[in-house]
């Protein structure tokens, strides 16, 4: 089964890392991606621009970020595939982004289906 690992981070937690310990971060999620490649269990993994470049389009209607309602941001993902609901929970545990935010696992699932509607 696929899932994917979001990370929720704290809005303008970025802003409070010096350049370097945002170097570190990064480096530490790109080993982290490398470790699930590595057991073949990586589909994708990408970082996410900040709100300040992020547009809505919601009923028609486009907004322009940051959004200041927002308490926190999508800063990423990692699609896993290949993995049981335990492996991914497993991975989600050693996320480095699980000790500054918040990582949410979900499976990849037709929108439809039972309990997948609300």
């Amino acid at each position: 089964m696929s899932y994917l690992l979001l990370i929720h981070e704290p809005m303008g937690q970025r802003a409070t890392r010096t350049e370097a310990e945002g170097r570190e971060a990064y480096a530490r999620m790109q080993r982290f991606g490398e470790a699930i490649a590595a057991e073949g269990q990586l589909a994708a993994v990408e970082s996410l621009a900040g709100l300040d470049q992020a547009v809505r389009i919601e009923r028609g209607v486009q907004h322009d970020g940051p959004f200041t309602e927002a308490k926190e941001m999508v800063g990423g993902f990692f699609l896993l595939k290949n993995v049981s609901r335990e492996q991914a929970l497993a991975w989600a545990r050693r996320c480095p982004a699980a000790e500054w935010a918040t990582v949410e696992v979900r499976a990849l699932a037709p929108c439809f289906e039972g309990s997948n509607r609300g």
